[in-house]
């Protein structure tokens, strides 16, 4: 598995923007796109839903589309080191954000499942996730799951199961415009077109993710692990999903 530099702010919006790849993709709106059954959506971390398609789920919210959350893990590892949450205190923090996101999505009353692999262990864990989701996926799901090579090793993974569960699979990025250059994409990708009022609640659902948009303390290993630069890229206008 190829590991990715995530640090710093990556490449910026404005040369995703600039490269005009976005601008060349097919369009959709997200009735276009929505499945006909029941969505599994695959969170390696809790916000990767939200950040990925949070304003599709919140369209396809609106006419009533079942949904399932399967969080992965429950992002206990994402401030190593910190002296302000120990890993069981973001447990909880991380937990309470999601539902409080998926309540801004239209998602309220949508299950979740936690499996509880551990933040960054996810690749030796894969038969244990794949077990997992037999006990949940049915004939008649579609997945909406990280896009295969997203660039986080949980992510990457977590794609890997996805592939192999038998069902129809739509992907999502979060990382991938991280590291990638811009213009850069894997074939299949669609720009999805949400109205206004679903960017408006992603926008409102990102912002419950506040162990991750915000620094915990001035400590530097409190540091936002969504800064601006990187949110940017996130709630950009549209979103991308790859079929």
């Amino acid at each position: 598995m190829t590991r990715r530099d995530l640090t710093g702010t990556g490449t910026t919006e404005a040369d995703w923007q600039a490269s005009g790849v976005l601008a060349a993709l097919p369009r959709a709106t997200p009735e276009a796109v929505r499945p006909p059954g029941r969505v599994v959506v695959l969170a390696p971390h809790p916000d990767d839903e939200t950040l990925g398609a949070g304003a599709t789920l919140a369209a396809w919210a609106r006419t009533g589309t079942p949904v399932t959350v399967v969080a992965v893990t429950d992002g206990e590892a994402s401030h190593p080191g910190s002296p302000t949450l120990s890993p069981a205190d973001l447990v909880g923090r991380r937990v309470d954000e999601r539902t409080a996101a998926l309540r801004r999505l239209g998602l309220a009353d949508a299950p979740v499942v936690r499996i509880g692999l551990p933040d960054g262990g996810v690749a030796p864990r894969r038969r244990e996730l794949a077990a997992a989701l037999a006990d949940v996926v049915v004939p008649g799901d579609t997945l909406l799951a990280p896009v295969p090579g997203d660039g986080h090793p949980d992510h990457d993974a977590v794609a890997d199961v996805a592939a192999e569960v038998g069902v129809p699979v739509l992907g999502y990025a979060v990382w991938w415009w991280h590291w990638a250059a811009a213009g850069d994409l894997r074939p299949g990708a669609v720009v999805v077109g949400p109205d206004e009022a679903a960017r408006e609640a992603k926008r409102a659902a990102v912002a419950c993710f506040r162990t991750q948009v915000e620094p915990l303390s001035d400590h530097p290993a409190d540091a936002a692990i969504l800064p601006p630069p990187v949110l940017e890229r996130l709630v950009r206008h549209d979103e991308v999903l790859w079929r």
